[in-house]
């Protein structure tokens, strides 16, 4: 394939140049978008999907009548996700906000490029001949409701650095779908990679004399950090990946299990005995126990939990206060302070991470007394967590459970990618300034129309 987020067709023919120019012309479209303000790292997936129970999950043909199964269906956490953030974009301008990756093969359907197409969002378009689309099916397994989810071609995941060279790769608020391990590794990487593309930006730009120079080294050349929205894969989602859990906690700003994953983590099934339903004490008293594990840290846990809505709870404690850019001159130098360009945060307060560092004053850490990191070097913190300046303000935390916004069980058509979908909604309000309970608000509107289609 060619490049990483280059749209270009691998081994393009002479007979491929229409195509190939098609697709450099509507990259030069995404290059002039304004900013991104979203982007997924979740597969792009085409389904079949059966609503209807079988016996023999691997027999993709006999289905019981009435009604056959769909087939070629969008779907994926990569689309589900930015179907959630479309919702509250509309077109022409802001639809272009949301970024994502879709990987074509040989056998890609062209009803759903048109339809990827007239959602007129920044998709990035890669076609490889000589693979195929990946491809999943959705279905019931047997006499219970459980349904099940298997590949049945060769799955093609995102890295990050797939959004290396793209304008994707400085959307406002990323969104991942992983393991905690994996999970881990994306952030960092993303960061390394963002840093290092702000460098050679800021190399690439004129200056007028060495300081500015010099103060683009120090800021990391423009340097701005994530939001990261994480969405645990439920397959791991088990008290062996809690430790994994709990060391990726730390670099992301929301993680979104739903009440059953979030239940794994911890060792129970987040169910009430007697009832067997969604258990509102276990999640909260689930959250209680995780946000516990890491109290100096700051995270938020949003933790869907269908008809009951989502819980939110985050861990109260210092962060850093907004800083406000500086104004610059029509030759890009900032005004006050000799010119020199002050360091500001990816995403105001909410990029403040927590957390013990290996030379922490805990003296002045329990004192609200955060010693400047810039002081320091940033030695101690390679992947930016601290970036805002400018004084230290309390964070009362959060617990609080939000209503959602679908009630009406009868409506349901089929709940495959609600989650995906909420947290699409979510992750663009907030990379909009959004308050996380407004934001999760977005979100629970959002899966009602993908579980109502």
């Amino acid at each position: 394939m060619a490049d990483n987020g280059n749209p270009e067709v691998s081994g393009q023919s002479p007979n491929d140049s229409d195509k190939a120019s098609d697709e450099s012309s509507e990259w030069q479209d995404i290059n002039d978008t304004p900013s991104t303000d979203f982007v997924t790292l979740g597969m792009f997936i085409i389904g079949t999907t059966t609503r209807h129970k079988l016996t023999n999950p691997a027999d993709e043909i006999e289905y019981p009548p009435p009604r056959p199964p769909s087939t070629d269906v969008l779907g994926g956490a990569g689309s589900y996700s930015a179907l959630g953030a479309r919702l509250f974009s509309p077109a022409p301008d802001l639809s272009r906000t949301v970024g994502w990756i879709v990987d074509q093969g040989s056998d890609f359907p062209q009803t759903i490029t048109d339809l990827i197409n007239g959602w007129s969002t920044s998709a990035v378009f890669r076609h490889d001949p000589t693979r195929l689309t990946t491809r999943g099916w959705n279905g019931y397994v047997d006499s219970s409701e459980r349904r099940e989810f298997k590949y049945t071609t060769p799955k093609k995941r995102l890295t990050a650095a797939d959004l290396a060279g793209t304008p994707l790769l400085k959307a406002k608020a990323v969104h991942m779908v992983c393991s905690p391990n994996r999970c881990k590794e994306l952030v960092e990487e993303i960061i390394i990679i963002r840093k290092r593309e702000a460098r050679l930006a800021a190399a690439s730009r004129p200056s007028s004399n060495n300081n500015d120079d010099e103060d683009d080294d120090n800021n990391d050349g423009g340097y701005t950090r994530p939001l990261i929205i994480w969405e645990p894969v439920p397959d791991l989602c088990t008290s062996f990946e809690l430790l994994n859990c709990t060391n990726a906690l730390p670099l992301i700003d929301i993680c979104s299990p739903n009440h059953a994953e979030l239940a794994g983590f911890m060792g129970t099934d987040g169910l009430d005995p007697e009832t067997g339903q969604i258990s509102v004490e276990q999640v909260e008293r689930n959250c209680e126990q995780l946000l516990a594990s890491m109290p100096l840290t700051t995270y938020t846990l949003v933790v869907r939990a269908g008809e009951k809505g989502c819980y939110v709870a985050r861990n109260g404690g210092r962060q850093r206060k907004k800083s406000q850019q500086p104004k610059t001159t029509k030759n890009g130098k900032g005004k006050g302070n000799g010119g020199k360009k002050k360091k500001v945060g990816g995403l105001d307060a909410r990029n403040f991470h927590g957390g013990l560092q290996p030379d922490t004053d805990m003296m002045s850490l329990f004192a609200g007394l955060l010693q400047d990191m810039e002081d320091r070097g940033n030695d101690d913190d390679p992947f930016g967590r601290f970036d805002v300046e400018e004084g230290i303000e309390v964070d009362a935390g959060i617990e609080r459970w939000l209503p959602a916004y679908h009630t009406d069980a009868a409506k349901v058509v089929d709940p495959t990618g609600g989650g995906n979908t909420f947290l699409g909604g979510l992750a663009v309000a907030l990379a909009r300034g959004k308050s996380i309970e407004e934001a999760c608000a977005w979100g629970s509107v959002a899966a009602s129309f993908a579980i109502e289609q």
